[in-house]
């Protein structure tokens, strides 16, 4: 009969056993389904190409490229290349903002007023009153877009959105509502600069970048023209996928105008989920990762269509909501040609990161939710076909409203007065001014602060007109004219969700 091993060998078997497994199971779905998961969304979603990465446990399991850089060229996606992030740069201009404020230059509770004393708002009260926590959690009475057809593509300069913004009407009361601002964390940007005595660019490339060792990413959108391995932007207009310009938007760049890689991502994921530790030095304070993570604003109630999930939040820069009993802290980005999802599962030690190079698809998100289940142990969902199948109904639904619109316009319906009569110069109290000349078949737009911008105005009848513009990120909309006592007095611009909700009145001049 054989003696039994003494404990402490038993112990030591164990030991050696638990050292020889991986630090880290991976779910099959990472192992066995992603690189099929994702080819099949290349060609569902018309996607040129997508960078996944994932953080699990101090290191990345997954970095991957998959398809095209750009329509048409043979270079493929790979760790490298470099994805314009959107609105992901605000959680970089958070943090920046909550160091200042943890190493004492700054309150994070100091007026507005007190490091950018052009700041203006329409009511003054608001304007002596708004701190710096207001700028970064979009709780200045904005609707959601507010003003951001005069940011993007614009010529506006920083100084001219800065005194356009204060001119604005905020469409709710202060602190009342959450209405996403992205002129809010342009502000930001502006105090950071004269808190900290560098530009923003600067302050980020300082403090972040360089010990992050983040060495590709590019703080504003102007420096990707010039980049190695760089995706091009692409959206997809009436089922067609078509390259576009990059979004210009240095005018306001601390909201969304970060170049990253997956590569340089995955350190951002590293130290946002080791307490602001990156290989072993201290990057970012704990107590500022812990900050940028406070909630400040009420986004609303948060709903998962097959998980239990249940508010929505935000703090810094940052999304926070629950999900099967662990906290999200998240965000996403949309920008000309570009939409992406960084997301953090603190309590699983978990983050993910997905890129995408065209802004019409859902399926950053998609991937991000079957990542995230297949870590959590939660059953696969086929997100990506799911999300498919609404945006393929939305698309057609809104097809179908072009094709109206153009049969109305075929049908050559009168307007109410002579096309003459609609042509002149009309004037935003706010924007400037539009110009609409007579053309052959209808009219023609033209406009003061959106140089590249161009639209054609077809008679829908009456005062109606079919709006199509040359850049398709702005849609085909009508266009109503306000006419009294056989004059024109206003017109309505509208532009695409996508760059703003509200619309403008012009007034004939």
């Amino acid at each position: 009969m054989k003696k039994p091993l003494p404990l402490f060998l038993l112990l030591m078997a164990f030991v050696q056993l638990a050292i020889a497994q991986p630090a880290t199971q991976l779910p099959a779905f990472i192992t066995d389904s992603l690189d099929v998961y994702v080819e099949r969304a290349l060609a569902d979603w018309q996607i040129p190409g997508v960078a996944v990465c994932v953080v699990k446990d101090g290191k990345p399991v997954v970095m991957k490229g998959y398809g095209l850089r750009a329509l048409g060229q043979p270079e493929k996606v790979d760790e490298n290349t470099l994805f314009m992030i959107g609105s992901n740069t605000k959680a970089f201009t958070g943090t920046a903002l909550a160091m200042l404020a943890n190493e004492k230059k700054c309150a994070l509770d100091d007026k507005v007023k007190k490091w950018l004393p052009e700041f203006r708002m329409h009511d003054p009260w608001v304007e002596e009153n708004a701190i710096l926590m207001d700028l970064v959690t979009h709780r200045l009475g904005m609707e959601t877009f507010q003003g951001d057809f005069m940011y993007f593509d614009s010529d506006f300069t920083t100084e001219q959105i800065i005194e356009n913004f204060g001119k604005l009407k905020p469409l709710y009361d202060f602190r009342t509502r959450w209405g996403y601002c992205n002129a809010g964390f342009l502000l930001a940007g502006e105090c950071i600069e004269h808190i900290s005595g560098d530009s923003w660019a600067e302050t980020l490339r300082k403090r972040l970048f360089q010990p992050l060792e983040m060495n590709r990413t590019l703080a504003l959108s102007s420096e990707i023209e010039g980049a190695t391995n760089r995706a091009a932007a692409h959206t997809i207009h009436h089922g067609e996928l078509k390259l576009i310009p990059y979004g210009e938007i240095d005018p306001v760049a601390p909201a969304g105008s970060i170049s990253s890689s997956i590569s340089d991502m995955s350190h951002w994921l590293m130290a946002q989920l080791n307490g602001g530790k990156y290989k072993e030095e201290q990057v970012i304070p704990a107590e500022v990762i812990g900050r940028t993570r406070k909630p400040e604003s009420i986004v609303g109630r948060s709903g998962h269509p097959f998980n239990r999930n249940h508010f929505r939040l935000y703090a810094m820069g940052w999304q926070l909501e629950d999900y099967e009993a662990r906290e999200i802290v998240s965000h996403t980005g949309g920008i000309h040609g570009f939409v992406t999802s960084v997301t953090l599962l603190p309590e699983e030690n978990l983050g993910i990161v997905v890129l995408t190079n065209t802004d019409q698809n859902y399926f950053f998100e998609a991937l991000k939710w079957e990542i995230l289940d297949a870590f959590l142990g939660l059953p696969y969902r086929g997100y990506s076909q799911a999300y498919n199948g609404y945006w393929k109904k939305t698309t057609a639904d809104q097809e179908a409203a072009i094709e109206r619109w153009r049969d109305t316009v075929a049908m050559n319906h009168e307007p109410a007065l002579p096309l003459e009569a609609f042509a002149g110069s009309y004037e935003h109290e706010v924007y400037g001014h539009i110009s609409i000349k007579k053309e052959e078949g209808g009219l023609s737009v033209s406009f003061e602060h959106h140089p590249g911008l161009s639209a054609t105005l077809e008679p829908l009848g009456g005062n109606r007109f079919l709006c199509t513009y040359n850049n398709p990120l702005y849609g085909v909309k009508v266009w109503p004219f306000a006419i009294e006592e056989g004059k024109v007095k206003t017109c309505t611009l509208r532009v695409n969700d996508f760059i703003e909700f509200l619309p403008y009145t012009f007034v004939k001049q």
